[in-house]
């Protein structure tokens, strides 16, 4: 029987672009996505951007802009990522809206005003204030440490390490992480979710340990296992002790962007109370557009799919945030009287290159929109993490050599040379027309792979995908062995031996369609030029029959070049001081500067540089630039074209200007940056750049923890400054 399936990935915070984790989670997701709908079910795969909260109000004011219109930009620049890597969503909407208002004060008011006993308290408690800032501080602009495990830089709500969850009251030397001021305590009236409730404490022990509809463990066996431990009094490795499920304070001060708690001027709820509704909020979008899939046709409301027995639930989640997945959301679905989800998966993290930790400035990190932006196939990535990804939490690494490795012997050696090799003689000997004829070892053959169909299917299913690629791939190399031991080239040779050669080809296509079938979940682009060179459909798991007739044969493939993995990592090299105009030309060794060390306390989020003299500044020549024209590159995200006017003059006395790339494009509108005047490094040496000759750098400011506090603001002289001086 079909089924019905609501399927979301976590929600994206909307203060800055889709970085590589987010691509791995939703290619994860789509892969089983793609293997539900190819099995004849009804699913219904949305997301959104996770838009509310401290953060977003704090970036959006150093932008000069208001919440709304900062988490509409990001917004804005999601569509390419998602079309880039074959994502299909079927919705995608915001918690910013309408929807997510509505349900996140109706979802409150139901555990408010339980018949039984309400589940939501209100109590005055002591909260940290920023005095520099002049604001209560939200859990995650106080940082400490971590009362648990004493980890350092934890933040002011879980830790990462040990994935404790407390009030940020509890953190250890304390500290402001828009200020690095110390917090002071000061009362304040707050909402509490009673997750300490027997009746709270009694569901989430049943959900989270026990078996899910089918009678099977509903969580992953490492996932239920530390979320055991959250239950009950036990003594810590330190000698602390931890008191079990604790309330949840779901409510944050004004000023706040978020959604207002019903009936409490002043007070917002905390954006982790309103995120997972918008799992909810963007179906209903979707099914107020007309969209939704159900085994029903489209006749049931959005309340009554919700409400159906047959509706199954599932998230795809990182695993820093299982505590809210798996404790706070099913509770507030229980009892507000809203069904459970089935299952929340959670995976690991994704390291680069044998698990070095990602890095912007030392080009370890994996851009999704650079690989894009190379040429680079959106299947080989696709293919490479599914041949990682298991069911289990756990962390994998992108290798280069690896990467190349298997895209270039699996997809192309493999899979996508079977196709190659027989079709051209089933084009030219035989007018494309394939045989049904396949001979015994050709029968056992084809037999063997469309038998795997089942196991295959339990594998996607399990979300066993490198299982799954590990046995097509197994299948695969006993196709190359049939092509090596039949030898089609040499049976081309003579005529003779055509009914032979047909035979050979009309089972390496057959086998390909097979193939091509059991990988089209991991490799949808593929498959669409497979369905039109095979002529059948290649969005069922299952066809019956053999393929009649192929088209010409189109290459559907290229290989792996190790220019393009260099270009992926290309790290960011420091621009050397440009050499005086009469000195000979020099090989300067390139080395890294010495890394500022960051410090939460210190301005900016960093320690001062070491102390220079005041020769070493005088070799750094600052000019007041100014702006006469800004464009967008082509190509690049990141990068605006800027042409200055620095008061420079040629040899006959004519003004000139310089050509400066920066990248700012995240920030700035290149009109909003035309006639403005900002600084100009003037001494750097010109750098040659994929988009043309960069004679220089334009001074910006930007915080040392870019996840909290990002932005990037180009320096901008009081009027009277005109082009050409120079700063001292």
């Amino acid at each position: 029987m079909p089924r019905q399936l609501f399927v979301t990935t976590a929600l994206p915070y909307a203060n800055g672009n889709f970085h590589i984790g987010h691509i791995m989670e939703y290619i994860q997701a789509d892969i089983w996505v793609r293997f539900q709908r190819m099995q004849g079910n009804a699913v219904n795969f949305v997301g959104a951007d996770d838009t509310h909260g401290a953060p977003i109000m704090i970036a959006a004011e150093k932008a000069g802009v208001t919440p709304e219109q900062f988490v509409a930009n990001i917004a804005a620049g999601r569509k390419q990522y998602l079309d880039g890597f074959h994502i299909s969503f079927d919705n995608w909407h915001s918690t910013h809206s309408p929807e997510n208002t509505e349900l996140a004060r109706q979802i409150y008011r139901d555990l408010r005003d339980r018949a039984d006993g309400s589940l939501i308290e209100v109590r005055t408690i002591e909260q940290f204030f920023d005095p520099a800032k002049n604001m209560f501080l939200p859990d995650r602009y106080i940082k400490g440490e971590c009362p648990k495990c004493h980890a350092k830089d934890q933040y002011g709500d879980n830790c990462e390490v040990c994935g404790s969850v407390y009030a940020p009251t509890d953190l250890i030397n304390p500290f402001s992480a828009l200020s690095g001021a110390k917090p002071e305590l000061k009362n304040s009236e707050h909402f509490f979710f009673k997750l300490s409730d027997p009746r709270c404490v009694e569901f989430l022990e049943n959900w989270t340990q026990g078996p899910d509809e089918t009678g099977k463990p509903r969580l992953q066996p490492e996932v239920a296992n530390k979320i055991k431990e959250w239950f009950s009094v036990r003594t810590n490795p330190d000698g602390t002790t931890s008191e079990g499920l604790g309330d949840w304070d779901i409510s944050r001060d004004a000023p706040y962007f978020g959604i207002e708690i019903p009936d409490a001027p002043g007070k917002y709820f905390y954006v982790w109370l309103d995120a997972p509704v918008g799992y909810l909020a963007s179906l209903k979008n979707w099914f107020d557009k007309g969209g939704p899939k159900t085994k029903h046709g489209d006749t049931r409301s959005f309340d009554e799919y919700m409400a159906a027995a047959d509706t199954e639930q599932y998230h795809f989640i990182g695993k820093d945030i299982v505590t809210f997945h798996t404790l706070f959301w099913p509770a507030m679905l229980k009892f507000s009287g809203r069904k459970t989800p089935n299952n929340v998966f959670v995976h690991g993290f994704l390291t680069v290159n044998n698990g070095e930790k990602m890095s912007k400035s030392r080009g370890t990190g994996l851009d999704p929109l650079k690989y894009l932006s190379l040429g680079m196939n959106a299947e080989w990535l696709r293919y490479y993490l599914a041949a990682k990804l298991s069911n289990r939490n756990e962390d994998i690494d992108f290798n280069a050599d690896d990467f190349m490795l298997r895209v270039n012997s699996d997809l192309i050696g493999k899979f996508v040379n079977i196709a190659s090799r027989a079709a051209g003689f089933l084009t030219k000997r035989f007018d494309g027309k394939l045989t049904s004829d396949f001979g015994t070892q050709g029968s056992a053959l084809l037999a063997e792979i469309r038998g795997a169909s089942g196991a295959l299917a339990a594998n996607f299913e399990a979300r066993e995908y490198s299982k799954a690629t590990r046995e097509v791939m197994l299948l695969a190399d006993k196709v190359n062995a049939y092509v090596d031991q039949n030898k089609p080239w040499d049976l081309a040779k003579d005529v003779a031996n055509n009914e032979a050669l047909h035979q050979v080809c009309s089972v390496l296509i057959n086998a390909f369609d097979a193939l091509s079938r059991y990988l089209a979940p991991v490799l949808p682009g593929l498959a669409q030029a497979v369905q039109s060179f095979v002529g059948r459909p290649m969005d069922t798991w299952a066809v019956a029959g053999d393929v009649q007739a192929i088209q010409p044969y189109q290459h559907l493939m290229q290989r792996v070049t190790p220019e393009q993995l260099d270009a992926l990592f290309e790290p960011k090299e420091p621009l050397a001081p440009a050499e005086p105009a009469q000195a000979a030309p020099k090989k300067v060794a390139k080395s890294a500067p010495a890394a500022i060390p960051a410090d939460p306390n210190a301005p900016g989020g960093e320690a001062l540089a070491p102390t220079i003299s005041i020769d070493d500044f005088a070799k750094i020549d600052l000019r007041i630039a100014k702006i006469v024209n800004c464009e967008a590159v082509e190509g690049s995200t990141k990068l605006l074209r800027l042409t200055l006017d620095v008061g420079e003059k040629n040899a006959e006395g004519q003004p000139t200007t310089r050509n400066v790339f920066s990248g700012i494009a995240s920030m700035y509108k290149p009109e909003e940056l035309v006639g403005q005047l900002t600084v100009l490094v003037a001494n750097l040496a010109p750098r040659k750049m994929k988009f043309g000759m960069s004679e220089g750098m334009v001074m910006a400011a930007s915080h040392a923890d870019e996840g909290a506090n990002p932005g990037i603001y180009i320096l901008n002289p009081w009027p009277g400054a005109q082009p050409g001086m120079r700063i001292h």
